[in-house]
């Protein structure tokens, strides 16, 4: 069977071809597309053709942010029925994974992520008319929910994992630089678990909109007034924990200075290479605690649970639904803050 897939093969050369699908597995099921969002990283691999250290070596289906309807099923498959609406997981475990890694399973080298070209060969992702992927990845949703809304469920889970990274929340002053739909859902996460008072710093106004929107307190246009955030650097900081959600040299500085001493910063964004040297002496100074946060793991159920039960509402965030056969197109809308917050591909 041929269907149509949204595939990179190096900077800014989008295509849309067919591709063959494999016989289905025992444990496999189809999968038809309903939504699939694109994320920040499928954008570095269309703008800069890699992302980190990870550059394409060879024809990568961009996406990993899915939700659609089970179509097919293999002999082995149990639990799941032809007609499921589900949210799909993009991590899966391949022989040999180390579960003795618990809730940080997803840092294991041997993990396969869809969309991804850290392995090689890399593993194809979801911008695809249909996608096989194994039983377990699959979560049913209820059918009344848009499957636009169920896609939503891997950025979420992505920043309930960085709050999580953060330890303690729940009282505090969270300070969430870079509001994109990552710094936005994670505004929305530190929300639901209990943050006293949220700060939220871009220099788009539109995306404060929407960040203010998803639950923060107070809102920092950085490209007007840098004052407010100045306030909060003043006496060697003032905010419990920090949240970088911009990739970007210079709000980790301002983070930095921000967080008071004994605080939380959660380095969350990706930042380019040649990035300028972060103040160090401040990490030291202050002895702050200091996380890195990557993926997620068991929170791409509690993300599913939160938006199927609209413990947190993702509608705010969602921009404009694109057919497969406009990608370039939607990579277009996307890749602009000012009109964008998430774009999301749908069957032509």
């Amino acid at each position: 069977m041929m269907v149509r897939a949204v595939v990179c093969h190096a900077a800014h050369d989008l295509r849309i071809e067919e591709r063959e699908l494999a016989p289905l597995g025992p444990h496999e099921v189809r999968v038809k597309l309903a939504a699939a969002g694109i994320c920040g990283s499928d954008l570095h691999y269309f703008h800069e053709g890699g992302i980190g250290d990870f550059p394409i070596r060879e024809p990568l289906v961009l996406g990993h942010e899915m939700a659609g309807t089970v179509v097919e099923l293999g002999p082995a498959v149990r639990g799941l029925e032809v007609g499921t609406p589900v949210a799909v997981n993009p991590t899966w475990p391949c022989p040999g994974v180390r579960f003795d890694l618990g809730v940080r399973g997803h840092l294991d080298p041997e993990i396969r992520f869809a969309g991804s070209a850290r392995t090689f060969p890399h593993t194809q992702g979801f911008f695809a008319e249909l996608v096989t992927v194994r039983a377990e990845q699959c979560r049913p949703v209820p059918p009344a929910l848009p499957l636009e809304e169920a896609a939503m469920a891997e950025p979420l889970a992505c920043c309930l994992h960085a709050i999580r990274r953060a330890r303690e929340v729940l009282g505090r002053h969270v300070l969430v630089l870079g509001c994109g739909p990552i710094g936005c859902l994670t505004v929305a996460a530190a929300r639901l678990a209990g943050a006293a008072r949220i700060t939220a710093c871009d220099l788009v106004a539109a995306t404060l909109e929407k960040a203010r929107i998803m639950g923060a307190d107070e809102t920092i246009d950085l490209s007007s007034d840098r004052r407010p955030l100045e306030r909060l650097q003043r006496g060697g900081g003032s905010v419990d924990v920090v949240i970088e959600a911009a990739g970007s040299a210079a709000a980790v500085r301002d983070g930095l200075l921000a967080v008071r001493r004994g605080g939380t910063y959660v380095q969350f964004g990706v930042l380019p290479r040649g990035a300028h040297p972060v103040p160090i002496d401040a990490i030291v100074a202050k002895e702050l605690d200091v996380s890195g946060t990557f993926r997620f793991w068991e929170e791409f159920d509690w993300a599913v649970e939160a938006i199927a039960h609209r413990r947190l509402d993702v509608r705010p965030l969602l921009t404009e639904l694109v057919p497969l056969s406009r990608a370039r197109d939607a990579f277009a809308l996307a890749s602009d803050r000012h009109r964008a917050m998430k774009v999301q591909l749908v069957p032509g």
